[in-house]
Protein backbone atom coordinates (compact mmCIF):
# COMPACT_ATOMS: atom_id res chain seq x y z
CA UNK A 1 0.00 0.00 0.00
CA UNK A 2 1.62 3.32 -0.80
CA UNK A 3 0.35 7.15 0.11
CA UNK A 4 -1.47 9.33 -3.36
CA UNK A 5 0.96 11.25 -4.57
CA UNK A 6 0.75 14.59 -4.44
CA UNK A 7 -0.34 16.21 -7.29
CA UNK A 8 0.88 19.54 -7.05
CA UNK A 9 4.50 18.30 -6.63
CA UNK A 10 4.35 16.28 -9.68
CA UNK A 11 2.94 19.24 -12.01
CA UNK A 12 5.59 21.61 -10.63
CA UNK A 13 8.21 19.36 -12.11
CA UNK A 14 6.18 19.49 -15.31
CA UNK A 15 6.38 22.98 -15.51
CA UNK A 16 9.52 23.75 -14.31
CA UNK A 17 10.95 21.17 -17.30
CA UNK A 18 8.77 22.51 -19.71
CA UNK A 19 7.82 26.27 -19.09
CA UNK A 20 4.67 28.28 -19.46
CA UNK A 21 1.73 26.53 -20.23
CA UNK A 22 -1.72 28.36 -20.96
CA UNK A 23 -5.29 26.82 -20.46
CA UNK A 24 -8.95 28.07 -21.57
CA UNK A 25 -11.52 26.71 -19.63
CA UNK A 26 -15.55 27.11 -20.19
CA UNK A 27 -16.99 27.60 -16.67
CA UNK A 28 -19.90 25.98 -16.21
CA UNK A 29 -20.97 26.24 -12.38
CA UNK A 30 -21.05 22.80 -9.83
CA UNK A 31 -19.12 20.82 -12.70
CA UNK A 32 -15.42 19.84 -13.33
CA UNK A 33 -14.40 23.44 -14.40
CA UNK A 34 -14.48 24.30 -10.58
CA UNK A 35 -12.00 21.64 -9.68
CA UNK A 36 -10.12 22.52 -12.79
CA UNK A 37 -9.98 25.84 -11.67
CA UNK A 38 -8.55 25.42 -8.63
CA UNK A 39 -5.59 23.36 -9.77
CA UNK A 40 -4.02 25.94 -11.95
CA UNK A 41 -4.96 28.43 -8.97
CA UNK A 42 -2.55 25.83 -6.95
CA UNK A 43 -0.48 25.28 -9.10
CA UNK A 44 0.44 28.61 -10.97
CA UNK A 45 -0.84 27.66 -14.31
CA UNK A 46 -1.80 30.41 -16.34
CA UNK A 47 -5.49 29.74 -17.22
CA UNK A 48 -8.24 32.16 -18.87
CA UNK A 49 -12.30 31.40 -18.94
CA UNK A 50 -13.35 31.56 -22.41
CA UNK A 51 -17.20 30.74 -23.70
CA UNK A 52 -17.49 27.72 -25.84
CA UNK A 53 -20.98 29.54 -27.23
CA UNK A 54 -19.19 32.46 -28.37
CA UNK A 55 -18.89 33.04 -32.32
CA UNK A 56 -15.49 33.80 -32.06
CA UNK A 57 -14.17 30.64 -29.71
CA UNK A 58 -11.93 29.48 -32.26
CA UNK A 59 -10.52 32.88 -32.40
CA UNK A 60 -10.45 33.18 -28.58
CA UNK A 61 -8.11 30.09 -28.26
CA UNK A 62 -5.70 29.87 -31.17
CA UNK A 63 -2.67 31.22 -28.40
CA UNK A 64 -3.69 28.43 -25.37
CA UNK A 65 -2.75 24.77 -25.52
CA UNK A 66 -5.38 23.57 -24.20
CA UNK A 67 -9.06 23.48 -23.65
CA UNK A 68 -11.35 22.19 -20.91
CA UNK A 69 -15.13 21.95 -21.46
CA UNK A 70 -17.23 19.64 -19.03
CA UNK A 71 -19.94 19.77 -21.37
CA UNK A 72 -23.34 18.27 -20.07
CA UNK A 73 -25.95 15.90 -21.71
CA UNK A 74 -28.73 18.06 -20.70
CA UNK A 75 -27.57 21.05 -22.21
CA UNK A 76 -29.16 21.13 -25.27
CA UNK A 77 -27.12 23.69 -26.64
CA UNK A 78 -24.09 21.65 -25.99
CA UNK A 79 -25.48 18.38 -27.35
CA UNK A 80 -25.72 20.71 -30.40
CA UNK A 81 -21.89 21.54 -31.63
CA UNK A 82 -19.68 20.04 -29.06
CA UNK A 83 -18.30 17.22 -30.73
CA UNK A 84 -18.06 19.36 -33.91
CA UNK A 85 -16.11 22.05 -31.45
CA UNK A 86 -13.97 19.26 -29.88
CA UNK A 87 -12.81 17.75 -33.11
CA UNK A 88 -12.22 21.21 -35.07
CA UNK A 89 -9.91 22.49 -32.06
CA UNK A 90 -7.61 19.21 -32.15
CA UNK A 91 -7.23 20.00 -36.14
CA UNK A 92 -5.45 23.18 -34.14
CA UNK A 93 -2.69 21.34 -32.56
CA UNK A 94 -4.52 22.31 -29.50
CA UNK A 95 -5.15 19.25 -26.75
CA UNK A 96 -9.09 19.12 -25.56
CA UNK A 97 -10.95 17.43 -22.74
CA UNK A 98 -12.58 15.65 -23.11
CA UNK A 99 -11.04 14.48 -26.63
CA UNK A 100 -13.21 12.90 -29.56
CA UNK A 101 -12.29 9.80 -28.44
CA UNK A 102 -13.33 10.21 -24.85
CA UNK A 103 -16.70 11.88 -25.80
CA UNK A 104 -18.11 11.22 -28.71
CA UNK A 105 -20.20 7.89 -27.44
CA UNK A 106 -21.41 10.27 -24.43
CA UNK A 107 -24.91 10.09 -23.76
CA UNK A 108 -25.56 7.51 -26.87
CA UNK A 109 -25.94 4.16 -25.84
CA UNK A 110 -26.15 3.12 -29.65
CA UNK A 111 -22.81 4.42 -30.37
CA UNK A 112 -21.78 2.68 -27.48
CA UNK A 113 -23.18 -0.46 -28.37
CA UNK A 114 -21.30 -0.51 -32.30
CA UNK A 115 -18.32 0.61 -30.13
CA UNK A 116 -17.86 -1.85 -27.40
CA UNK A 117 -18.90 -4.38 -29.61
CA UNK A 118 -16.32 -3.35 -32.13
CA UNK A 119 -12.69 -3.76 -29.51
CA UNK A 120 -15.60 -7.26 -27.95
CA UNK A 121 -15.92 -5.74 -24.50
CA UNK A 122 -18.37 -7.89 -22.65
CA UNK A 123 -21.37 -5.73 -23.15
CA UNK A 124 -24.99 -6.95 -21.71
CA UNK A 125 -26.26 -8.71 -25.31
CA UNK A 126 -28.36 -5.55 -26.85
CA UNK A 127 -30.68 -4.90 -29.87
CA UNK A 128 -31.99 -1.85 -31.64
CA UNK A 129 -33.69 -1.99 -34.94
CA UNK A 130 -34.14 0.64 -37.64
CA UNK A 131 -37.34 -0.89 -39.04
CA UNK A 132 -40.97 -1.34 -37.22
CA UNK A 133 -41.12 -4.59 -38.80
CA UNK A 134 -38.31 -6.26 -37.94
CA UNK A 135 -39.00 -5.14 -34.38
CA UNK A 136 -41.81 -6.47 -34.71
CA UNK A 137 -40.65 -9.93 -35.77
CA UNK A 138 -37.99 -9.68 -33.37
CA UNK A 139 -40.44 -8.81 -30.42
CA UNK A 140 -43.01 -11.80 -31.19
CA UNK A 141 -39.87 -14.46 -30.86
CA UNK A 142 -37.98 -13.23 -28.42
CA UNK A 143 -37.79 -14.30 -24.43
CA UNK A 144 -38.40 -11.54 -22.17
CA UNK A 145 -37.98 -9.85 -19.94
CA UNK A 146 -36.10 -7.43 -21.75
CA UNK A 147 -34.94 -3.69 -20.53
CA UNK A 148 -35.90 -0.98 -22.86
CA UNK A 149 -33.64 1.94 -23.05
CA UNK A 150 -33.85 5.27 -25.14
CA UNK A 151 -30.47 6.28 -26.31
CA UNK A 152 -29.94 9.51 -24.19
CA UNK A 153 -30.55 10.09 -20.57
CA UNK A 154 -28.53 9.55 -17.10
CA UNK A 155 -29.59 8.47 -13.62
CA UNK A 156 -31.84 5.41 -14.82
CA UNK A 157 -33.74 8.06 -16.81
CA UNK A 158 -35.45 6.55 -19.78
CA UNK A 159 -35.03 2.80 -18.62
CA UNK A 160 -38.02 0.92 -18.28
CA UNK A 161 -38.41 -2.85 -17.72
CA UNK A 162 -40.89 -4.61 -20.54
CA UNK A 163 -42.22 -7.83 -19.08
CA UNK A 164 -44.22 -9.29 -22.81
CA UNK A 165 -44.46 -8.96 -26.37
CA UNK A 166 -47.38 -6.82 -25.97
CA UNK A 167 -45.80 -4.47 -23.93
CA UNK A 168 -42.84 -4.18 -26.50
CA UNK A 169 -45.37 -3.38 -29.23
CA UNK A 170 -46.56 -0.59 -27.81
CA UNK A 171 -43.12 0.89 -27.66
CA UNK A 172 -42.43 -0.14 -31.04
CA UNK A 173 -45.42 1.65 -32.13
CA UNK A 174 -44.40 4.89 -30.04
CA UNK A 175 -40.91 4.47 -31.67
CA UNK A 176 -41.90 4.83 -35.09
CA UNK A 177 -44.75 7.04 -34.13
CA UNK A 178 -44.88 10.07 -32.27
CA UNK A 179 -41.74 8.89 -30.39
CA UNK A 180 -40.72 9.67 -27.06
CA UNK A 181 -39.75 12.80 -25.49
CA UNK A 182 -36.30 12.97 -23.90
CA UNK A 183 -37.05 14.13 -20.53
CA UNK A 184 -39.96 13.32 -18.56
CA UNK A 185 -41.30 15.58 -16.21
CA UNK A 186 -43.47 12.98 -14.27
CA UNK A 187 -40.91 10.56 -13.97
CA UNK A 188 -38.36 13.34 -12.16
CA UNK A 189 -41.13 14.18 -9.79
CA UNK A 190 -41.28 10.51 -8.75
CA UNK A 191 -38.00 10.54 -8.59
CA UNK A 192 -37.69 13.70 -5.71
CA UNK A 193 -40.46 11.71 -3.94
CA UNK A 194 -38.57 8.85 -3.93
CA UNK A 195 -35.57 10.75 -2.61
CA UNK A 196 -38.31 12.41 0.08
CA UNK A 197 -38.74 8.81 1.25
CA UNK A 198 -35.55 7.80 1.63
CA UNK A 199 -33.80 10.96 3.31
CA UNK A 200 -36.82 13.27 4.61
CA UNK A 201 -34.85 16.69 4.88
CA UNK A 202 -35.63 20.07 3.71
CA UNK A 203 -33.81 19.74 0.62
CA UNK A 204 -36.11 16.74 -0.93
CA UNK A 205 -38.84 18.36 0.64
CA UNK A 206 -38.26 21.67 -1.52
CA UNK A 207 -36.98 19.40 -4.88
CA UNK A 208 -40.85 17.90 -4.47
CA UNK A 209 -42.08 21.89 -5.25
CA UNK A 210 -39.74 22.04 -7.69
CA UNK A 211 -40.99 19.00 -9.29
CA UNK A 212 -44.10 20.36 -9.19
CA UNK A 213 -43.43 23.55 -10.83
CA UNK A 214 -41.43 21.36 -14.03
CA UNK A 215 -44.89 19.77 -15.01
CA UNK A 216 -46.05 22.88 -15.31
CA UNK A 217 -42.97 24.50 -16.78
CA UNK A 218 -40.81 22.29 -18.98
CA UNK A 219 -36.78 22.90 -18.82
CA UNK A 220 -35.18 24.20 -21.81
CA UNK A 221 -33.23 21.05 -21.67
CA UNK A 222 -36.81 19.64 -22.44
CA UNK A 223 -38.22 22.04 -24.50
CA UNK A 224 -35.12 22.19 -27.21
CA UNK A 225 -34.75 18.41 -27.34
CA UNK A 226 -36.17 16.81 -30.37
CA UNK A 227 -38.12 13.47 -29.80
CA UNK A 228 -36.24 10.28 -30.37
CA UNK A 229 -38.05 8.02 -32.91
CA UNK A 230 -37.24 5.95 -35.75
CA UNK A 231 -35.17 3.11 -33.96
CA UNK A 232 -35.85 1.01 -30.79
CA UNK A 233 -33.62 -0.26 -28.35
CA UNK A 234 -33.54 -3.23 -25.89
CA UNK A 235 -30.88 -4.86 -23.92
CA UNK A 236 -31.18 -8.14 -22.23
CA UNK A 237 -32.30 -8.12 -17.99
CA UNK A 238 -29.75 -9.40 -15.90
CA UNK A 239 -31.84 -11.00 -13.03
CA UNK A 240 -30.48 -11.16 -9.45
CA UNK A 241 -28.54 -8.03 -8.74
CA UNK A 242 -28.63 -6.14 -6.11
CA UNK A 243 -26.71 -3.63 -7.13
CA UNK A 244 -24.03 -2.82 -10.40
CA UNK A 245 -20.47 -1.99 -9.82
CA UNK A 246 -18.97 1.32 -11.49
CA UNK A 247 -14.84 1.59 -12.85
CA UNK A 248 -13.80 5.10 -13.27
CA UNK A 249 -10.40 4.62 -15.11
CA UNK A 250 -8.64 8.04 -15.85
CA UNK A 251 -5.02 7.74 -17.15
CA UNK A 252 -3.66 4.99 -15.61
CA UNK A 253 -5.55 5.23 -12.56
CA UNK A 254 -9.10 3.26 -11.36
CA UNK A 255 -11.49 4.23 -8.52
CA UNK A 256 -14.74 2.36 -7.77
CA UNK A 257 -17.89 2.38 -5.63
CA UNK A 258 -21.38 -0.17 -5.34
CA UNK A 259 -24.62 1.36 -6.47
CA UNK A 260 -27.24 -0.69 -4.85
CA UNK A 261 -30.62 -0.61 -6.48
CA UNK A 262 -33.27 0.77 -4.43
CA UNK A 263 -36.06 -1.33 -3.13
CA UNK A 264 -38.34 -3.10 -5.27
CA UNK A 265 -36.62 -1.83 -8.61
CA UNK A 266 -34.00 -3.22 -10.43
CA UNK A 267 -31.68 -0.04 -10.89
CA UNK A 268 -28.98 1.14 -9.28
CA UNK A 269 -28.26 4.30 -11.70
CA UNK A 270 -29.76 7.22 -9.08
CA UNK A 271 -30.44 5.24 -6.38
CA UNK A 272 -27.98 7.76 -4.06
CA UNK A 273 -27.05 4.15 -2.80
CA UNK A 274 -23.46 3.27 -2.25
CA UNK A 275 -21.09 1.61 -0.80
CA UNK A 276 -17.36 3.35 -0.95
CA UNK A 277 -15.34 0.11 0.32
CA UNK A 278 -13.06 -0.89 -2.05
CA UNK A 279 -12.80 -4.43 -0.68
CA UNK A 280 -16.39 -5.14 -2.34
CA UNK A 281 -14.88 -3.99 -5.92
CA UNK A 282 -14.33 -6.81 -7.79
CA UNK A 283 -10.60 -7.10 -9.14
CA UNK A 284 -12.23 -8.54 -12.63
CA UNK A 285 -14.23 -5.40 -13.11
CA UNK A 286 -11.06 -2.99 -12.52
CA UNK A 287 -9.11 -5.71 -15.06
CA UNK A 288 -12.37 -5.42 -17.78
CA UNK A 289 -12.25 -2.14 -17.52
CA UNK A 290 -8.14 -0.78 -18.00
CA UNK A 291 -7.93 -3.30 -20.60
CA UNK A 292 -11.29 -1.49 -22.62
CA UNK A 293 -9.53 2.00 -22.15
CA UNK A 294 -5.99 0.65 -23.39
CA UNK A 295 -8.65 -0.19 -26.63
CA UNK A 296 -10.46 2.84 -26.79
CA UNK A 297 -8.02 5.07 -25.02
CA UNK A 298 -10.41 7.46 -23.40
CA UNK A 299 -9.09 10.36 -21.05
CA UNK A 300 -11.85 9.40 -18.46
CA UNK A 301 -14.24 6.23 -19.25
CA UNK A 302 -16.79 5.13 -16.64
CA UNK A 303 -18.09 1.75 -16.68
CA UNK A 304 -21.13 0.28 -15.25
CA UNK A 305 -21.31 -3.52 -14.67
CA UNK A 306 -23.77 -5.95 -13.92
CA UNK A 307 -23.16 -9.62 -12.91
CA UNK A 308 -24.58 -12.81 -14.85
CA UNK A 309 -23.53 -15.80 -13.01
CA UNK A 310 -20.83 -14.13 -11.12
CA UNK A 311 -19.48 -12.94 -14.76
CA UNK A 312 -19.23 -8.83 -15.06
CA UNK A 313 -20.88 -7.29 -18.25
CA UNK A 314 -21.32 -4.15 -19.32
CA UNK A 315 -24.08 -1.61 -19.39
CA UNK A 316 -22.64 1.38 -20.49
CA UNK A 317 -19.95 4.16 -20.53
CA UNK A 318 -19.39 7.43 -19.74
CA UNK A 319 -16.83 10.21 -19.61
CA UNK A 320 -18.93 12.57 -17.27
CA UNK A 321 -19.99 11.24 -13.75
CA UNK A 322 -21.18 12.73 -11.16
CA UNK A 323 -17.91 14.75 -9.23
CA UNK A 324 -20.06 14.71 -5.97
CA UNK A 325 -20.94 10.89 -5.83
CA UNK A 326 -16.78 9.94 -5.38
CA UNK A 327 -15.50 12.17 -2.42
CA UNK A 328 -15.43 9.64 -0.12
CA UNK A 329 -13.48 7.01 -2.09
CA UNK A 330 -10.54 6.10 -0.02
CA UNK A 331 -8.05 5.57 -2.49
CA UNK A 332 -7.63 4.18 -6.38
CA UNK A 333 -5.49 1.84 -7.80
CA UNK A 334 -3.11 2.29 -11.33
CA UNK A 335 -2.55 -0.08 -13.91
CA UNK A 336 -0.73 -2.81 -12.43
CA UNK A 337 -3.13 -2.93 -9.54
CA UNK A 338 -1.49 -1.12 -7.00
CA UNK A 339 -3.72 0.69 -4.26
CA UNK A 340 -3.02 4.08 -3.20
CA UNK A 341 -4.73 4.73 -0.16
CA UNK A 342 -5.59 8.53 0.97
CA UNK A 343 -8.25 10.73 -0.88
CA UNK A 344 -8.28 12.22 -4.30
CA UNK A 345 -9.91 14.51 -6.79
CA UNK A 346 -10.46 13.24 -9.80
CA UNK A 347 -10.84 16.30 -11.66
CA UNK A 348 -7.06 16.68 -10.96
CA UNK A 349 -6.02 13.47 -12.88
CA UNK A 350 -8.00 15.06 -15.54
CA UNK A 351 -5.91 17.89 -16.07
CA UNK A 352 -2.15 16.51 -15.30
CA UNK A 353 -2.90 14.48 -17.67
CA UNK A 354 -3.58 16.83 -20.39
CA UNK A 355 -0.30 18.74 -18.75
CA UNK A 356 2.10 15.72 -19.29
CA UNK A 357 0.70 15.21 -23.00
CA UNK A 358 1.10 18.88 -24.03
CA UNK A 359 4.74 18.41 -22.29
CA UNK A 360 5.20 15.56 -24.17
CA UNK A 361 4.49 17.08 -27.61
CA UNK A 362 6.57 20.31 -26.91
Amino acid sequence: MRNVIRLSEMTNVLMQKFGFIKIAIHRWPDSFSDKWIEFCEENNIAYKLVDCYASDIIEQIKSFDALFWHWHHADAGAVLFARQLIASVAKMGIKVFPNIDTCWHFDDKVGQKYLLEAVNAPLVPTYIFYDKQKAIDWAAKTIFPKVFKLRCGAGSENVRIVRDSIHAGKLIDQAFGKGFAVKNRLYFLRERLWHFKRDKNLKTLFDISKGLVRLIIPKDAERLSPRERNYIYFQEFIPDNDCDIRIIVIGRRAFGIKRMVRKGDFRASGSGRIIYDPSQIPQECIKIAFEVSQKLRPQSLAYDFVFQNGVPLLVEVSYAFSHRGYLPCPGYWDDNFVWYNGKFTPEWFMIEDLLGDICESK
